[in-house]
């Protein structure tokens, strides 16, 4: 188990970030920093099966069928491995693995959210990437990962997620439903004043719904919540670690997904019915994550153009954009698995496994040499679906986390009575604001 202070360390990720805008340059090769000597485990030569918990595994559609793909892939060249997998929403998989781990019975690799990495880590005993190969094979592995992505995964100096999903907000755009509205959508709005103004016309006009941003979610994710947040002038969390949902930065970033709602521009709906409207070409525009790009491509075959955008500003400031996605951890302390879940690991920061990642799940490449891959090529310098991703990573912040085994809880605590009741149900945004703190703040101090 990593120390009590490892959230602390968390927030401090820091600037790095930035790197990832290697993406969008030259995609030449960095370097990991090398990893401590440690015996590892030697690749397992009798039949081994591992257990794999993944909320990607659990999605319906394109995502699931992603992850299948590449089980199925790894499985043809690792035939003395198999790989159990074990499905589950984003919402309910980390508290199904605290549990199962609890009884003594963990996965032995689990997808773990990037909100929620700083809690498994003191509150799971999570095995060191570091730990599972020596540094040789730690250096020729992570080599070519995007920096920032593996700085995302270490804590207290040791890499204790393998980057395997990262994403930035995107709007997605009906461009039919934009021409029989009367608005170009060659030019989506830029700022949160034009998305409330283009919604009603979509609304008025055509009789379909204008806008949903999916600030609040059913895996409670708050992402989305930060990048707005943090768009605005402000951040979740201060230097020091204290909540600041009730600065004037916060309450302005909220007051806008309330009045969205208020003014017509957004329905009053759950977000996975925002989903299927979408999908069904009943919806002008979407913002959420890249993880959803497969599944609205494949939705608007035949259907309807689809088109994207970054992150909307708040007037004449920037975007500042976080990240979501996830690492997967290591839980096993069976030597065999170890080795197995090392080489499963290996393969899912592959090129060959980021092209399906990036093709069929819908997260960025996380590889500085994904230009250079011929079958992401397409995808990456011509198609408009994922540049906005790629381009707004120059502005991206680090994604704060809330520190202590009570962090995720206090996250919840926020998205479930401050952002759902804000943005859905008419909940004054400054007195809201202002009792939702007080609670997250006696939660994370007791």
């Amino acid at each position: 188990m990593t120390s009590p202070g490892s959230a602390r360390a968390w927030r401090r990720l820091g600037t790095a970030l930035i790197a990832l805008a290697v993406l969008g340059l030259a995609g030449c090769g960095s370097t990991a920093p090398a990893a401590p000597e440690t015996s590892a485990p030697a690749a397992p030569a009798e039949p081994v099966t591992i257990r794999f918990a993944s909320y990607n595994y659990g999605t319906p559609d394109l995502g699931g069928q992603g992850v299948q793909e590449l089980i199925d892939q790894f499985q043809r060249e690792h035939p003395n491995i198999t790989i159990a997998p074990e499905g589950g929403s984003s919402a309910e998989l980390y508290t199904r693995v605290q549990a199962q781990a609890a009884a003594g019975d963990p996965p032995d690799i689990a997808q773990i959210g990037w909100s929620k990495l700083a809690a498994a880590a003191d509150s799971l005993r999570l095995v060191p990437i570091d730990d599972l190969a020596d540094a040789a094979d730690i250096t020729a592995t992570t080599g070519e990962l995007v920096p920032a992505a593996l700085d995302a995964g270490r804590i207290d100096g040791r890499l204790v997620a393998m980057p395997f999903a990262m994403s930035t907000p995107t709007m997605f755009v009906n461009a039919d439903l934009f021409r029989a509205a009367g608005l170009d959508p060659a030019n989506p709005p830029t700022t949160w004043a034009d998305v409330k103004t283009a919604a009603i016309a979509i609304h008025e006009r055509t009789g379909e719904q204008g806008f949903y941003v999916a600030a609040a979610n059913a895996a409670k994710s708050d992402f989305l919540t930060q990048s707005l947040i943090n768009s605005n002038g402000g951040t979740l969390l201060s230097d020091a670690g204290s909540v600041q949902l009730n600065t004037p930065a916060a309450v302005g970033a909220l007051s806008m997904l309330g009045d969205l709602t208020a003014s017509g521009a957004q329905p009053s709906i759950p977000d996975d019915d925002a989903v299927n409207l979408f999908k069904a070409g009943k919806l002008g525009m979407y913002v959420t994550s890249t993880a959803l790009m497969a599944s609205f491509r494949n939705a608007a075959q035949g259907s309807f153009e689809l088109r994207t955008a970054a992150l909307p500003q708040f007037g004449t400031q920037p975007a500042r954009p976080t990240y979501s996605g996830a690492g997967l951890v290591v839980l096993t302390d069976d030597p065999a698995k170890q080795a197995a879940s090392w080489e499963f690991l290996k393969f899912l920061v592959s090129a060959p496994a980021f092209t399906v990642i990036t093709q069929k799940i819908g997260y960025l490449p996380l590889r500085n040499d994904s230009l250079q891959d011929p079958a992401l090529t397409p995808l990456l310098s011509t198609q408009p679906s994922i540049q906005p991703a790629l381009s707004q990573l120059a502005n991206v912040t680090p994604y704060q986390a809330m520190p202590g085994q009570r962090g995720d809880q206090a996250r919840q605590l926020m998205q479930d009575n401050a952002v759902g009741p804000i943005m859905l149900q008419g909940a004054d945004p400054a007195s809201t604001a202002a009792t939702v703190q007080q609670r997250m703040t006696e939660l994370l101090g007791s």
